[in-house]
C-alpha cells in the first residue's frame, strides 16, 4: 500500500469520526418544553345563551350543510363553486407555498453534499531540455464537498416547526375559503330568489293598480268620478312601476356575483328564474358548545397555528445566542501528468470543524428576540380576539334567527288578513260603497305587508346561512396534524 493511499484512508477515517461526533452532538441536544396551546382570554360558557332546546339537540348537518334546505338548485351551485372558485384555488396555492417553505427549512437539518470537478492543461512550448524545469502538465481533479451546520441550540428545528405551523394555517385557510364561498353562494342565491319574488309582487300589484285606474277612467267618462281620483290612481300605478328597475337591477347584480363565485362568465345568465319558488323551512342547526368553535372554525384553527409559528420563531431568535458548530469536508482524487508521464493518482481530503459564538453585537440579537416576542404576543392577542368574535357571531346569529322567525309568523298573518280586506274593499268599491282613496290605502297596505314578509323570509334564510358560517359550517373539527404534535413536543417555547 502506498503512503498516499494510507494518508487518504486516515483522512477519510478522521472525517467519518468527525461526522459521527457531530451527529451524536446534534442528536443529544437537550430537549426543550413543548409549545403550549393558547387559552381564551375569558372563560367560555358551557352553552350558547340564545340557543334553544331544538338547536342544542339537533344533529350536525355534516360536510354538505347547504343540503339542509333541500333545494337542488342551491346544492348544485354550491358544489360547482367549491370546484371552480378562484379564491379556493388561490388558497390551495398558499398551501403549496407553505409546504415548500417547510421542506426548505427542514433541509437545513441535513448536510449539504456537492460534487466538484476540474480539468487543466498547460503547455510551456519550450524545448524538451528546458521542460524539466517548466514541465507540461495535465490535471484531472474530482471530489465530494460536504457542509453541515449542526443544530446545537435547536434554532433550525424551531424554524422548521414554525414553517410546518404555517402549513397548518394555510390548510385551515383552504377550509375557510370553502366555507366562505359556500355561504356566499347560499346568501346570493337567497337574495336572488327574494328579488324575483318581490319583482313578482310589485308587478302584480302594479297591474292591479292599472286596472283600478282604468275603471276610474271609465267612471270619469260617465261622470261618476273626479279627475283627482283618476290622477291619484294613475300615480299609484306609476309609483309601483318605478320600483321595478331597482328590483331588476338587484336580480342582475346577484346573477353576476354568482357567476364570479362559480368561475363563470358574468355576461351569461347563471341561474334561471323560478316563478314557483317557495321558501324552505328553517333547518334545525346543531350549535354544540362554544369551546367546540376552537376546532370547528377554520379561522380559529389558522389563528392558533399562527400563534404556534410565532412562538417557534421566538425560540429561533433566542437560539442565536448559543454556539454554532459548522462541519465541512472535501474528499477527492487527482490524476496528474507531467511531460507525458502519468503519475500515480493522488487522493486528497480537507476536513474542518468550526465553532462560532456571539460575544458582542450591540444588542442586535436581543432586539431581534424582543421584536419576535412582540409578534408572538400580537398573534396570541389576535387569536383571543377571534375567539370572542366567533362566539359573538354565533350568539348574534341565534338571536336574529329566533326573532326573525317570530317576525315572519306575525307578518304571514298580517298578509293573510290584508289580502282578505283587499278583496272586500275591491267588492265595495265596485258597488260604490267606498271611494277610491280607501281602496288605494288597502292596496298600499297589502303591498307593504307582502314586501315585508318577503324581506323577513330573506332575512331568516340569511340568518341560517350566517349561523352555519359562524359555527364553522358542517366541516369536521380540525385536529392538529401528527407531525405538528410530535415536532412541537421537542421545540422550545
Amino acid at each position: 500500500m502506498t503512503s498516499s493511499s494510507r494518508r487518504c484512508r486516515r483522512s477519510v477515517s478522521a472525517a467519518n469520526r468527525l461526522l459521527s461526533l457531530a451527529a451524536g452532538v446534534a442528536l443529544s441536544a437537550c430537549s426543550t418544553p413543548a409549545v403550549q396551546p393558547p387559552s381564551p382570554s375569558v372563560p367560555l360558557a358551557a352553552a350558547f345563551a340564545h340557543a334553544r332546546g331544538a338547536e342544542a339537540q339537533a344533529t350536525a348537518a355534516g360536510t354538505q350543510w347547504w343540503a339542509a334546505w333541500k333545494d337542488p338548485t342551491l346544492t348544485a351551485l354550491v358544489e360547482e363553486a367549491l370546484g371552480a372558485n378562484q379564491d379556493i384555488a388561490i388558497a390551495l396555492q398558499r398551501v403549496a407555498q407553505a409546504r415548500a417553505g417547510a421542506d426548505a427549512q427542514a433541509s437545513r437539518l441535513w448536510p449539504t453534499v456537492g460534487v466538484q470537478a476540474s480539468a487543466s492543461r498547460s503547455d510551456s512550448g519550450v524545448p524538451a531540455p528546458v521542460k524539466q524545469g517548466m514541465p507540461d502538465t495535465r490535471a484531472l481533479r474530482a471530489g465530494i464537498d460536504v457542509a453541515w451546520e449542526i443544530d446545537l441550540a435547536g434554532g433550525v428545528r424551531a424554524a422548521r416547526d414554525a414553517a410546518q405551523a404555517d402549513g397548518t394555517a394555510a390548510a385551515a385557510g383552504v377550509q375557510g375559503a370553502r366555507l366562505l364561498v359556500a355561504s356566499e353562494v347560499a346568501r346570493q342565491y337567497f337574495v336572488l330568489r327574494s328579488a324575483e319574488e318581490r319583482l313578482r309582487i310589485v308587478r302584480a300589484l302594479a297591474e292591479a293598480q292599472r286596472q283600478t285606474a282604468a275603471r276610474v277612467e271609465s267612471r270619469l267618462r260617465e261622470g261618476q268620478a273626479s279627475a283627482f281620483d283618476h290622477d291619484r290612481a294613475r300615480a299609484e300605478a306609476d309609483a309601483l312601476d318605478a320600483q321595478l328597475p331597482a328590483l331588476r337591477m338587484l336580480v342582475g347584480t346577484t346573477q353576476t356575483q354568482l357567476a364570479v363565485l362559480l368561475g363563470r362568465n358574468p355576461s351569461a345568465r347563471t341561474v334561471n328564474a323560478d316563478n314557483h319558488f317557495t321558501w324552505p323551512a328553517a333547518p334545525a342547526i346543531a350549535t354544540g358548545q362554544p369551546s367546540e368553535l376552537l376546532r370547528r372554525r377554520p379561522d380559529l384553527v389558522a389563528a392558533e397555528a399562527r400563534v404556534a409559528a410565532e412562538a417557534l420563531r421566538t425560540a429561533e431568535a433566542r437560539a442565536q445566542w448559543w454556539p454554532k458548530l459548522f462541519l465541512s469536508a472535501l474528499v477527492g482524487r487527482e490524476d496528474l501528468r507531467l511531460n507525458a508521464l502519468d503519475l500515480a493518482p493522488a487522493h486528497f481530503s480537507n476536513v474542518a470543524l468550526a465553532f462560532a459564538m456571539p460575544v458582542f453585537n450591540a444588542g442586535r440579537i436581543d432586539a431581534g428576540v424582543r421584536v419576535q416576542s412582540a409578534r408572538a404576543d400580537e398573534a396570541l392577542l389576535a387569536w383571543q380576539k377571534s375567539v370572542l368574535v366567533a362566539v359573538r357571531e354565533v350568539e348574534d346569529s341565534l338571536l336574529v334567527r329566533s326573532q326573525e322567525a317570530e317576525r315572519n309568523a306575525a307578518l304571514a298573518l298580517t298578509v293573510e288578513h290584508r289580502r282578505r280586506s283587499l278583496r272586500r274593499a275591491e267588492s265595495l268599491q265596485r258597488e260604490g260603497q267606498i271611494d277610491l282613496l280607501a281602496l288605494l290605502d288597502v292596496q298600499r297596505s297589502v303591498l307593504a305587508s307582502e314586501l315585508a314578509l318577503s324581506e323577513s323570509r330573506l332575512q331568516q334564510a340569511l340568518a341560517d346561512v350566517q349561523l352555519y358560517k359562524a359555527l364553522g359550517g358542517g366541516f369536521p373539527a380540525t385536529q392538529p396534524s401528527t407531525a405538528m404534535t410530535s415536532l412541537a413536543a421537542r421545540t422550545p417555547q
